[in-house]
């Protein structure tokens, strides 16, 4: 007995098993200008006029714009896209390097289709260039696709290769126009969501640009009401207590939680808070809860927060300081402070002598309270922003894979 073609999750009114068919039965046309260059036609590109879609700048669900901006003239473009014109909401696909991205023409504009890219042209009757574009993005259809791939490093796939692709879809048109939608609007959403934590992300390093004495100077340039005078230049090593991380023996490590949370380096941390992932019997040295965590090891400078009490590797330093110091900390990672200092051709570090000596400017300790809890509030807005934007794409996954056949 064959399992039904209907998919997990469907909209209501819609019924019936969907059409297992090959891939090109729904496409009329495929568009591929594989080893195509303005070389070869006798031209070349220019500073501007039609962008030129690669697989470098289509990216999955979008055009990067900005990424491998290649242009042509009009003389080009005649040469090179008359009579194969792509149109707004065309399915583009990359064959390799990467393989498997999707995106569609995102206006009326023409543009030059170009290297390692295919456009296809749908047969209307069969499927909608909405509907394919998330087909082809459904983690089934991906898998499937990954496995008929050649080649060495760069993994490729052939037209060869898509005429033995099958695909599963409706064959009403109407229940692929409302799952076209549905994913469009979903999409959106996601959009919206990446552009405001992005501005909350660029509106915190505006602050800390602004709420910081610049490099040679003693008071910032924005500051809270009622606060005068400079701020005091201190070493680090002076003004907090500073624990170097020592590794226990790896017979000692173990996947029990009851035993210690053992924190190495980058991979312990996620957000910036430790999250626990390997466990060890032994104590070396020791983090307490609210301490701030130093990475001293590639990626050198990372700082992040514990919530808990924990057994530290030698690959990060715990700082017993404020929030005040896990901002200052912050931005001494963005502005390069320890790239400065760090010492191994292959493998980056910071020593005890590094930290305990790097060069920070402080206020008093009211003010410093209140830089502190205002940067705290915005990393709190910051990571739940994070969290709903997480939260989406898991989403998004779940529906692309009940959604389809």
């Amino acid at each position: 007995m064959t399992d039904k073609l209907v998919p997990k999750r469907r909209f209501k009114g819609f019924s019936g098993d969907w059409e297992q068919c090959d891939f090109f039965k729904n496409i009329k046309n495929t568009i591929d200008f594989r080893g195509r260059t303005p070389k070869k036609l006798g031209m070349d590109w220019s500073e501007s006029g039609y962008l030129a879609l690669s697989a470098l700048n289509v990216k999955n669900g979008y055009i990067d714009l900005s990424t491998d901006a290649h242009y042509g003239d009009q003389e080009l473009y005649n040469k090179w896209m008359v009579g194969r014109e792509l149109y707004k909401g065309q399915v583009l696909f990359t064959t390799e390097a990467p393989m498997g991205n999707v995106a569609q023409i995102p206006d009326d504009n023409k543009y030059i289709l170009s290297q390692r890219t295919i456009a296809f042209d749908i047969n209307q009757e069969k499927i909608t260039n909405d509907f394919l574009a998330i087909l082809l993005r459904s983690p089934k259809s991906f898998n499937e696709l990954s496995a008929m791939t050649s080649g060495g490093t760069a993994k490729g796939v052939s037209q060869k290769s898509l005429s033995q692709f099958k695909v599963t879809l409706p064959k009403n048109l109407k229940e692929q126009i409302k799952i076209g939608n549905f994913f469009k609007q979903l999409e959106k959403t996601i959009t919206l969501q990446e552009r405001k934590l992005e501005k909350l992300k660029i509106t915190k390093q505006a602050y800390l640009e602004e709420m910081f004495p610049k490099e040679n100077e003693t008071v910032p340039k924005r500051r809270f009401k009622g606060f005068t005078g400079d701020w005091e230049q201190r070493k680090l090593g002076d003004i907090v207590e500073i624990v170097m991380g020592q590794s226990p023996n790896s017979e000692n490590y173990t996947d029990n939680p009851l035993d210690n949370i053992l924190v190495q380096g980058n991979a312990d941390m996620k957000n910036g808070r430790v999250v626990p992932r390997v466990w060890t019997k032994q104590i070396t040295k020791k983090a307490e809860r609210n301490d701030l965590i130093l990475s001293v090891r590639a990626p050198v400078g990372d700082i992040g927060k514990t919530d808990y009490s924990i057994v530290i590797g030698r690959g990060v330093a715990a700082i017993r300081g404020n929030e005040f110091i896990f901002q200052t900390l912050g931005k001494m990672k963005i502005d390069g402070y320890w790239n400065k200092l760090s010492t191994g051709s292959t493998f980056e570090s910071i020593n005890s002598n590094d930290i305990k000596g790097a060069q920070i400017k402080i206020p008093k300790i009211e003010e410093q309270t209140q830089i502190g809890n205002f940067f705290k509030q915005l990393d709190q807005t910051i990571t739940l922003q994070e969290r709903k934007l997480e939260k989406l794409k898991k989403l998004k996954a779940a529906y692309l894979s009940e959604m389809f056949v």
